[in-house]
């Protein structure tokens, strides 16, 4: 008799026979309804059902991620299903799983295994899930949900205990094959779908481009701060993706749909579209919609899985009203993977028709509004997501490997602006964290790279902002500022874009604008105050409000201990203000970071600002504190 490892589910119906003897006909409708959508289920997450006698389900699965999957979306469908019928006649499952070994005879499994999954059967909740303790550790770090440990179990015919896990399914954001699959049960057919170019992220990679640290920076802001006022108008979040492949591999392509359609939404006017930063702060983390809400400032989130094997691609999308936690819609997508972009396009259409957005004619027909990129080139789009996955851990090894993947992707398809800009930002880093004997001309490269990618498309957010920085960064002041403001009135959301053009300009002598726009930024991505006092330490510092700048800036390098810039400025505050020993160990903490750091002569190196007698007396500052 051959044996196997396998994922298996048992399920039955809880009072069954209490139901039976008050309305046969009317219970065994309802049976017959409800099996037919469990079966459905069961063969959407690849299982194979293998018997049922009266009111019980036995069916096995090769993925126990997939086994788990099945039984919270049977549940939370049953749920819904089960809201249209009066108390006394909802139908109810109690569901085990486990994994382990069965043996098996023609189409029928037998063994402990199975045992162990009726027992977990038993002891769950009238519309709940019991695992035991493999699933339990095969799953917890692979599923955003919450479990109960109830311990070692004693139970019938099996020699050992149990060690059994509930799942804790109300109130909990169970990311599982839909993101909230808790409504109904989805019956009908998808939208028709329509074309859609790849539009790729480059914002992605520039969020936070030059003060990453070495950890995660990305936060749940603590309950106690004040949740945001909702914006005058409509607001959202894209939340990343859940990736289901299996492969921790794969997590850069479910970051990718949801960076994908962060850039999408970001462009539609009258929408107002959280940061790629801000929203990833929610990665594994399990929150409900509502605090997600009230700490973004957004009346909407937008929620999915992503399945990626072979040439076959699964969607699972939600969008969640976050003021009252119910969903909009909720759909999925079993395409090939050749059709991603018309997938998105049509998501991104039924977010549009949900919140009443409206676009013109013209603004329909303008590329900056939507797909400015055509490509039929999967490749190059997998190579982009690839090199995202490098671009923004800013070390040298990790910006080679990024700028490796985008020429690659920009050689599979010319016509793409992103990969252009993207390695337009390695060169950039190159001169920045002084990984090049010539900075400048790296930063000449990256110039090059902004201007040929705006010559493919002119609305290219990133590309403004890249070039913003490059300007300022080789003294072109109002160039820098021009670049910056034309990336914000392109795009409003360009949290990125407003970032650089308050850097210019501060370094144009117009601080007071520049906490303006950075203000606006830190509207768009709540989660990154820490990074945005960095920001405006440097604008305080132009106005000679050096306490303030102090503050700003010692809150900045504590959240970024590798910021290079942050702790020159700090150490400049803090010789201003006297405070040499303080302004010492800056000096001592930059050259942590590049210990061969020198300040460059003004005539070869950069001016932090257009006033000369500003840097000469910044320069002085950064001497006295023991640099050279």
């Amino acid at each position: 008799m051959e044996r196997k490892l396998t994922a298996i589910l048992c399920a039955d119906v809880y009072g069954y026979s209490r139901l039976m003897g008050e309305d046969e006909e009317a219970t065994l409708r309802t049976l017959s309804s409800y099996r037919k959508i469990i079966d459905s289920l069961i063969e959407n997450h690849r299982g194979r059902f293998v018997n049922s006698a009266g009111d019980s389900v036995l069916a096995e699965f090769t993925s126990v991620v997939e086994a788990v999957n099945c039984a919270v979306e049977i549940q939370t469908t049953l749920k819904a299903e089960n809201e249209g019928l009066p108390l006394e006649r909802r139908m109810e499952f109690r569901i085990g799983v486990n994994s382990g070994d069965v043996m098996v005879e023609g189409e029928q499994i037998y063994g402990d295994g199975v045992n162990v999954a009726a027992r977990l059967e038993s002891l769950a909740q009238p519309g709940g899930i019991c695992i035991s303790r493999t699933v339990h550790d095969s799953i917890r770090n692979k599923l955003a949900l919450d479990f109960a440990d109830l311990g070692e179990q004693a139970v019938k015919n099996i020699a050992e205990p149990v060690h059994v896990w509930r799942l804790v399914l109300d109130g909990v954001t169970s990311q599982a094959e839909f993101v909230r699959p808790r409504r109904r049960y989805w019956r009908g057919g998808v939208l028709s779908l329509t074309g859609v170019a790849i539009v790729v992220a480059t914002i992605l990679v520039i969020q936070h481009v030059s003060f990453k640290p070495p950890r995660t920076h990305a936060s749940i802001p603590p309950q106690t701060k004040p949740a945001l006022p909702l914006s005058s108008i409509p607001s959202i979040a894209v939340l990343p993706f859940t990736n289901l492949s299996g492969d921790p591999q794969q997590e850069y392509f479910s970051d990718g749909i949801s960076n994908q359609l962060i850039e999408d939404l970001s462009r539609l006017p009258g929408l107002l579209v959280i940061a790629r930063n801000s929203s990833f702060a929610y990665k594994g983390k399990t929150v409900s919609e509502r605090e997600i809400g009230a700490r973004l400032g957004v009346k909407y989130v937008l929620e999915g899985t992503v399945r990626k094997s072979a040439d076959q691609v699964r969607i699972g999308v939600a969008l969640v009203d976050t003021t009252s936690g119910t969903e909009m819609w909720t759909t999925r997508y079993d395409r090939p993977l050749t059709a991603v972009f018309a997938v998105q396009d049509d998501i991104v259409r039924r977010v549009m028709t949900t919140l009443g957005l409206v676009l013109k004619t013209d603004q329909m027909n303008a590329p900056h509004w939507f797909a400015p990129s055509p490509t039929g080139n999967l490749e190059a789009f997998d190579d982009m997501l690839r090199a995202y996955q490098y671009l923004w851990r800013n070390t040298k090894d990790d910006n080679a490997s990024c700028r490796q993947w985008a020429e690659k992707a920009s050689k599979l398809d010319p016509t793409l602006p992103a990969p252009l800009t993207t390695v337009g930002w390695t060169y950039f880093f190159d001169a920045y964290f002084r990984w090049t004997d010539n900075p400048h001309t790296s930063i000449e490269r990256s110039i090059g790279l902004g201007q040929k990618a705006l010559l493919l498309d002119d609305s290219d957010c990133g590309a403004l902002a890249l070039l913003s920085n490059d300007y300022q960064y080789d003294g072109e002041f109002d160039r820098a500022v021009a670049e910056g403001k034309r990336a914000v009135t392109i795009n409003p959301n360009c949290s990125i874009g407003y970032t650089f053009l308050a850097t210019a300009l501060s370094a144009d002598g117009k601080p007071s604008e520049a906490l303006t726009a950075v203000v606006q930024a830190m509207r768009l991505d709540p989660a990154g105050r820490d990074f945005y006092a960095g920001v405006m330490g440097k604008a305080y510092l132009v106005m000679g409000r050096y306490q303030e700048a102090s503050v700003a800036l010692k809150q900045h390098v504590a959240a970024y201990p590798n910021a290079l810039w942050g702790h020159l400025d700090l150490a400049i505050a803090y010789t201003e203000l006297g405070r040499d020993r303080e302004a010492h160990a800056e000096a001592a903490e930059v050259m942590r970071i590049n210990p061969g750091y020198v300040l460059p002569p003004r005539e070869k190196g950069p001016d932090p600002t257009k006033d000369s007698t500003l840097n000469r007396r910044f320069d002085a500052d950064l001497r006295k504190a023991g640099l050279k």
